[in-house]
């Protein structure tokens, strides 16, 4: 499955919103740009899509307010744990950022996530 690239300016909208924190890696999921602490990933890019892993609270929130639909990367492989945020917050930066800071938080105080060993590849 092909997928486009988000736009630069999506990235870059990305990238300023991240929150400074211990942990953080940007890392690349899907090939697209990702946010993860501690191993595990809080939030991320597809194509134009920005997602996340948001405290219950938050969740509920923006559920009603927006009726946010679960992170689906491809078609019948929904990813419960991350939703995809509404474009009202995208396109507030400064709620964006305060969204990606409580996701931050909230997958920070998950137990840290250990790399598995790369399996050999086939020959």
């Amino acid at each position: 499955m092909a997928w486009t690239k988000p736009s630069q300016g999506m990235v870059d909208l990305f990238d300023a919103c991240l929150p400074d924190g211990p942990g953080l890696e940007r890392r690349r999921m899907f090939g697209q740009p990702c946010a993860f602490v501690n191993g595990n990933m809080f939030a991320g890019l597809l194509q134009e899509i920005a997602f996340a892993r948001l405290p219950p609270t938050l969740h509920a929130e923006l559920d009603a307010k927006f009726g946010v639909r679960h992170f689906e990367p491809m078609p019948g492989r929904p990813m419960r744990a991350y939703v995809v945020l509404p474009d009202a917050v995208l396109e507030d930066e400064g709620r964006f950022a305060e969204t990606l800071q409580a996701a931050y938080a909230f997958t920070s105080a998950m137990p840290r996530k250990e790399k598995k060993p790369r399996k050999p590849r086939k020959t």
